[in-house]
């Protein structure tokens, strides 16, 4: 492909060299170069790009995209000049792929909680319905029926359009994708056409990376402020951020809610272990799942799909059928009755809301024993809030290990520690070693009693210095429940 194609659209400032140069492929990695690449020099939360252009052109790169050309320019090597590296990056390599958002119908989840089981349950629920689906997402990526391994819950630019390629030549109708705030602020999805965005909610989460918590709001609600008016812009107006994310949008603005007046509304008629009863819009339907964030959910996917042209009696039919998301609520009972349930659960609002639902359902004449830990080389402000939450709303808390990636996991139990009420300290135990924190909570249940285990969710490692070791909650609770049930 010639580089002056690749870079239409892209906001130029200065060129030095020709463009009308044949290029083999982009990169913005300088060590995945080969000859006749064009390199991208992004700056990162870690390295700067621009630190490597020379080694980038020693692998054979011969063009060089940059927001500030380097001190010795070599001759023969066409450099770009851009205000933006990761906003061109977006634009190039939807250019390089041949625009394949234009292709499909795409449409955006983004908020603090539920992205990954609205988009996961509409690309289920679109597979049931007869349609070829495409899938982003923190789980996996979907092209129709073949899957491949998710590395971020928004790749980078280049992922991102390879994917939307491969969908458009495997005849993808659909695809639903997460939209995290690190993809909308590192401009991974700028380049992309969305038909719909959907918003669920806002809270405690990505600290560590944004500075402050309007920040955080102010990205999500860029992603709507950019959507076109041929889009939909579909809200949670039971969050107080909801009609925020609605306030500048040109799209098609619509809401959905539990508790107040909107588009697309359901009420609640029964919560169990087994499902739920909902009314949406009206009409009565069954469902597998559980949970009043689970209602949401459903609702949001219900609103999605009549947008995108399916009928509504039909996609209540559809919901019916759906099945839980791994990681999502899972559960299993032993012999013994004791209920296990494993939830991706990582931020307080998530983690209070898997509790209130358990706490709905249950008798109370079982004990709720709960395992949580909160992820290393992350906000470390909601570590004593997680705590509070899962000792104030649990019959007995264990604190353990999550991910502590490269920091200390005994300080990081500390640090949740201080968020313990002096009266709920009897009811804790701190055990470092996140296997025999499951443990223990399998021998502490009685029959009847429920173990929530927290934090990790579909998650099959636990990244320990660096290290990612086999590690899957729900197969090690099972296991361990099989074992002691012999």
């Amino acid at each position: 492909m010639i580089l002056k194609e690749i870079i239409y659209k892209v906001a130029i400032e200065a060129v030095k060299g020709t463009t009308d140069i044949k290029i083999n492929k982009m990169e913005f990695d300088s060590r995945n170069i080969v000859a006749n690449d064009v390199f991208v020099a992004i700056r990162g939360t870690v390295s700067n790009g621009h630190d490597f252009i020379d080694n980038a052109i020693n692998l054979g790169a011969i063009a060089i995209v940059c927001d500030t050309f380097p001190e010795n320019v070599i001759i023969g090597i066409t450099y770009i000049q851009v205000k933006d590296t990761n906003e061109a990056l977006a634009f190039m390599a939807a250019n390089y792929f041949g625009d394949p958002s234009q292709k499909l119908k795409l449409v955006g989840i983004t908020g603090t909680n539920g992205k990954t089981t609205i988009a996961s349950l509409l690309f289920q629920l679109f597979k049931k319905a007869g349609y070829k689906v495409g899938l982003l997402s923190t789980v996996k990526i979907m092209v129709d029926n073949v899957e491949y391994k998710a590395t971020h819950t928004t790749p980078d630019s280049i992922t991102i359009n390879h994917y939307l390629k491969m969908m458009i030549d495997a005849d993808v109708e659909f695809c639903f994708m997460e939209v995290s705030s690190h993809g909308i602020h590192q401009k991974r999805t700028e380049a992309l056409h969305f038909v719909g965005g959907v918003f669920t909610n806002l809270s405690h989460d990505h600290l560590d990376y944004h500075p402050t918590f309007a920040e955080y709001r102010d990205v999500k609600k860029s992603f709507f402020d950019n959507l076109p008016k041929t889009a939909f812009a579909l809200s949670n107006i039971d969050d107080k951020n909801g009609q925020v994310m609605l306030q500048n949008t040109k799209a098609k603005k619509l809401t959905y809610a539990l508790k107040s007046y909107a588009d697309y509304k359901a009420q609640i008629l029964e919560n169990q272990l087994s499902g739920l009863l909902l009314k949406i819009n009206g009409n009565e339907v069954w469902v597998k799942l559980i949970g009043t964030f689970n209602a949401y959910n459903l609702l949001a996917i219900f609103g999605t799909a009549v947008q995108l042209g399916l009928e509504e009696l039909e996609v209540l039919r559809l919901l019916s059928d759906l099945e839980s998301v791994s990681g999502r609520f899972q559960f299993i009972v032993s012999k013994t009755n004791v209920t296990a349930i494993v939830d991706y659960a990582h931020t307080p609002d998530a983690l209070e809301n898997v509790l209130n639902t358990i706490n709905d359902i249950r008798t109370k004449n079982e004990q709720l024993i709960t395992v949580v830990g909160c992820g290393g080389n992350r906000d470390k402000t909601k570590r004593p809030i997680m705590a509070a939450i899962a000792t104030e709303l649990s019959d007995n808390t264990i604190l353990t290990s999550d991910n502590p990636r490269n920091e200390d996991a005994n300080v990081i139990i500390e640090e949740m520690e201080l968020g313990i009420a002096a009266q709920n300290y009897k009811k804790v135990l701190s055990i470092t070693d996140r296997m025999q924190a499951i443990k223990t909570a399998c021998q502490l249940a009685q029959p009847n009693d429920i173990i929530l285990i927290a934090g990790k969710g579909h998650e099959t490692y636990q990244e320990i210095q660096g290290v990612r070791h086999d590690f899957d909650d729900m197969k090690i609770v099972t296991d361990l429940l099989n074992q002691l049930n012999k």
